[in-house]
């Protein structure tokens, strides 16, 4: 994965986080983003918050791409994400976080789909490909990714990276970097966070701090967040007797 860097970015930045976890802020990807927002907060980025579960948004439904070529810009899907658009508007980075489904929660599918009046059809080919950009208004000047997922190894997350890359691709910004944390369950026990687990997190504050400051986030820590917990024969022994449980 290539991470490009924007050639200038300021130290404070207006930051919106969307949540595409079922569970909020209770479920793995809460977990895993918590110090990942301190660190961008800690670094002097304003940070809002959005779960997709708040806000619900509807299937993109109207068949005829009525935000591009009826009326453009405008969603005519009347729910939630009629409040939504304006920061999305107003933001400089957007975050996208998500656990792996097949491949994404149903919601954050739905959410994505609905970036459509976001981005003028004025299409461009960029090495083979069809690309188009946001509209003028949208300040949108990078995209992050901070994913979860249950099973052992990375490549799992894959799927969900090409999406996060491709929207950013798409829309003619730089992609800034993914949080990537596999097997993110085993981060933590009852007693709370294991001394692996911190060492996860701290990575995750880094990687929050680089992206406020840096507008990127470093290979280095990338790798880190993503380390191993776990060798991958006892994670598959785990699950197996649950299995038969």
């Amino acid at each position: 994965m290539q991470v490009v860097a924007p050639q200038e970015v300021s130290r404070v930045q207006n930051v919106v986080v969307i949540n595409g976890s079922p569970r909020r802020a209770d479920g793995a990807t809460g977990m895993v983003l918590a110090p990942f927002v301190d660190g961008m907060r800690e670094a002097g980025a304003d940070v809002e918050i959005i779960c997709v579960e708040d806000i619900q948004p509807m299937q993109c439904a109207c068949g005829q791409m009525y935000c591009w070529y009826k009326r453009p810009g405008i969603c005519c899907m009347q729910d939630g994400m009629q409040e939504i658009y304006p920061r999305l508007r107003r933001a400089q980075t957007l975050v996208l976080a998500t656990p792996v489904y097949i491949p994404l929660p149903g919601r954050m599918q739905d959410f994505i789909n609905r970036l459509c009046p976001l981005i003028v059809p004025q299409l461009t080919t960029r090495d083979g490909r069809t690309r188009a950009r946001w509209r003028d208004e949208v300040q949108i000047e990078r995209i992050a990714l901070v994913a979860t997922g249950s099973w052992w190894e990375k490549a799992n997350l894959e799927t969900v990276l090409r999406i996060a890359v491709e929207i950013a691709e798409s829309a003619s910004i730089p992609f800034a970097g993914a949080a990537l944390r596999p097997h993110a369950w085993l981060m933590r026990d009852s007693r709370g966070l294991t001394q692996a687990g911190q060492a996860v997190a701290a990575a995750l504050h880094r990687a929050g701090a680089q992206l406020a400051t840096a507008g990127m986030i470093d290979e280095a820590t990338q790798e880190a967040i993503s380390q191993p917990l776990i060798e991958r024969e006892d994670l598959l022994q785990r699950y197996n007797l649950i299995s038969k449980a």
